[in-house]
């Protein structure tokens, strides 16, 4: 049940380049059920009319708390504007909007491989705790520009199996994520993604004959379905909203 909130700040620390962790608390967390949704932020009172959407990364029901990582733009974006607050501040916060990854189905003997690139990365890790509590074996494949842009590599490794690559070699595989995972010849059954288009579109092409889902980055306006602004296409034709209907498909469901 989408709603909208001013929730309170309990945390906010940069933990990468650009890179910001805010934890935020709320009666909102307690309508937070899926991992891969994400909440629509109105950034500050500077005078900028749209939200930012930004993917959930940790939900705590019984904390009622739940945490977003983004990164923060030059100093006329809105989310630089959040980077600006502090603990005891409030964040204007409507959601949980859209739909997010189906963990019903997968066998137990199953592994799942998480790609997530980027900003891509947050949502993979709820996901994460959610399969491995299930006693799911998760192989989680991170990609960054460099060893500055990394996080969250150890909370990973608590509840997966981590494989980090970098574009320049900085820290762990040099490549991209498909790189990746061809080299180590990582064996799986289903693979979620999120991430740049760009890499969207390896996965599909590499594992499309493979079960699993993919959860789109598009531009977005209202992020509740009114305004039709983050269109996509899909294989069938029909057009779809990313901020509705998605931003989680089934794999080779969207055309990219």
């Amino acid at each position: 049940m989408r709603k909208q909130e001013q929730m309170l700040i309990t945390s906010h620390n940069q933990i990468a380049k650009d890179i910001f962790e805010l934890v935020l608390t709320g009666e909102l967390v307690q309508t937070m059920f899926e991992a891969g949704q994400f909440v629509n932020v109105k950034t500050g009172d500077s005078g900028l009319l749209l939200r930012r959407p930004i993917s959930i990364c940790q939900i705590n029901h019984e904390k009622s708390e739940m945490t977003l990582i983004y990164r923060a733009g030059d100093s006329t974006t809105g989310t630089r504007v959040l980077a600006n607050k502090v603990v005891g501040e409030t964040v204007d916060i409507l959601g949980p909007l859209g739909t997010g990854f189906n963990l019903e189905g997968i066998g137990k003997n199953e592994t799942v491989l998480l790609v997530g690139g980027g900003i891509g990365v947050p949502p993979m890790y709820e996901t994460a705790k959610r399969l491995h509590a299930k006693g799911i074996a998760v192989v989680a494949v991170l990609g960054f520009a460099s060893i500055d842009d990394v996080f969250y590599e150890e909370k990973f490794a608590e509840v997966a199996t981590v494989h980090i690559a970098t574009m320049d070699g900085s820290h762990g595989f040099k490549g991209h994520v498909v790189q990746l995972i061809e080299e180590k010849n990582i064996n799986f059954d289903w693979v979620f993604g999120c991430g740049p288009h760009v890499m969207l579109t390896a996965l599909a092409k590499n594992y499309g004959d493979k079960k699993g889902y993919l959860s789109f980055e598009e531009r977005m306006a209202c992020g509740i379905g009114a305004c039709y602004a983050c269109i996509c296409e899909a294989k069938d034709g029909t057009r779809s909203r990313v901020c509705k209907e998605g931003p989680v498909y089934p794999i080779g469901e969207v055309k990219i």
